[in-house]
């Protein structure tokens, strides 16, 4: 072990997202949180003055191979595999031919190019963990979401993380200079459940763009989304899939509506099929249908930041029923628009919301105490409003800005730490 001689700050880093473009719409296939985290971040590192270069795999012939997104950033479309999207699983298959085109691209340039690694997902860790021994560079890695907590909180008739993720993830964990929590609560999960050196992780909040996500006049919002101005509208944003659970919300809808029909609730999904939801996509209106109110769900795609903010603003609450979060940018983005949010109370969500202030977390996945929980909310407009009132001071508290500030503190800490510089002399 041996201390590299690095500047307080550095001046470019290398950002690996394999399985995801930070370019693609967040709310279907693999697109969510991490997409909006790794761009954000991204720019507000490029505006304190790092060069930021991400790396992601090609899966279109019709993708430019380098975008420049603004000046300092600009994602890099590598060729590993078919030019097709791949579902995850298939995804460890390319690890090899993704690590040789990376590795070719530092070759044609200086040495000592990238002062840092950073990853997102423990896909990217496995070539974080490869490339950064190869420059002698240290690894920051980011989990998103870790196996163990989801394996440990699985939707009912949902798939198990295979093995060979929670072996790849304790991996990365153990290779990494530091790894990068989203909140205390992933932060313990990392320690207790990977053995993670307590003093290697730091807790960083993701952030909003308080610019683009502001509250709007709720009754033009709904004019613009042809919403009905009477509507009690329940708003879901994200990923359709087991995980995420929007079945729960129209589970518990329809007993809320069993006991008061004439209550004009609409439940809004915006969003699309992603990982397991992908084998049945139609399943969700199915349920809707067999509930007897498919009349009473509306299905849009995912939505751009600009239309996702009328859908925040013309919503009643927005409601996040997952069974696991590492932190919920959804709850976030709907707060910021003056929205209350109804919450699972797992992970993440737990600082993403503050309970009784700005939202109403919910303990466990019963539809029956979703629906009572739903059922007093909709049914006690004082009980809203005041949520509403205080919504967007809560998410004020949370910024690109400060992430990436975040962020720099934790590569300073890393540059200038002792670390392995090559497997073989850890090992030796």
């Amino acid at each position: 072990m041996r201390a590299r001689s690095q500047p307080a700050t550095p001046r470019r880093i290398g950002v690996v997202s394999l399985h995801t473009s930070p370019l693609e719409q967040p709310g279907t296939g693999d697109a969510g949180g991490m997409n909006v985290y790794v761009l954000e971040s991204a720019r507000m590192l490029a505006a304190s003055g790092v060069e930021v270069e991400i790396f992601t795999r090609a899966v279109s012939s019709g993708i430019p191979p380098v975008v420049e997104v603004v000046p300092g950033v600009t994602v890099r479309h590598l060729r590993a595999g078919p030019l097709e999207a791949l579902r995850k699983e298939d995804l460890a298959a390319q690890l090899c031919a993704f690590s040789v085109a990376l590795l070719q691209i530092e070759a044609g340039r200086p040495e000592g190019w990238f002062d840092l690694l950073h990853s997102h997902y423990w896909l990217s860790g496995q070539i974080g963990w490869l490339a950064s021994e190869r420059w002698q560079v240290p690894l920051v890695h980011s989990m998103h979401t870790m196996a163990k907590v989801k394996n440990a909180e699985l939707a009912a008739g949902d798939c198990p993380e295979p093995k060979v993720r929670i072996i790849g993830e304790q991996q990365v964990v153990d290779a990494a200079t530091r790894l990068i929590a989203n909140t205390d609560d992933e932060a313990h999960q990392l320690i207790d459940l990977y053995g993670a050196d307590p003093d290697a992780v730091d807790v960083v909040h993701p952030g909003v763009d308080l610019e683009v996500f502001q509250p709007r006049d709720r009754v033009a919002a709904r004019a613009e989304l042809g919403i009905d101005p009477d509507a009690i509208v329940l708003l879901f944003v994200g990923r359709i899939q087991p995980l995420k659970a929007p079945d729960l919300l129209i589970e518990s809808v329809a007993k809320v509506l069993a006991h008061n029909p004439e209550l004009p609730i609409l439940v809004a999904i915006n969003g699309g099929p992603s990982g397991s939801g992908l084998a049945h996509p139609t399943a969700l209106a199915e349920l809707a249908n067999d509930l007897g109110i498919a009349d009473r769900v509306r299905f849009e795609p995912p939505s751009d930041r600009t239309r996702l903010t009328a859908w925040y603003s013309a919503a009643d609450w927005t409601v996040v029923p997952s069974y696991s979060e590492s932190f919920g940018l959804v709850a976030i983005e709907s707060q910021a628009c003056g929205t209350p949010v109804i919450a699972a109370d797992v992970g993440g969500l737990r600082t993403a919301v503050a309970d009784g202030v700005s939202g109403i977390l919910v303990p466990g996945h019963d539809p029956a105490d979703w629906a009572r929980v739903i059922g007093v909310a909709i049914c006690r407009p004082a009980l809203r409003e005041h949520l509403a009132a205080q919504a967007r001071s809560h998410a004020e508290h949370f910024s690109w800005s400060a992430t990436a500030a975040g962020l720099l503190a934790s590569y300073r800490q890393a540059m200038a730490q002792d670390y392995p510089l090559s497997l073989a002399a850890s090992e030796g």
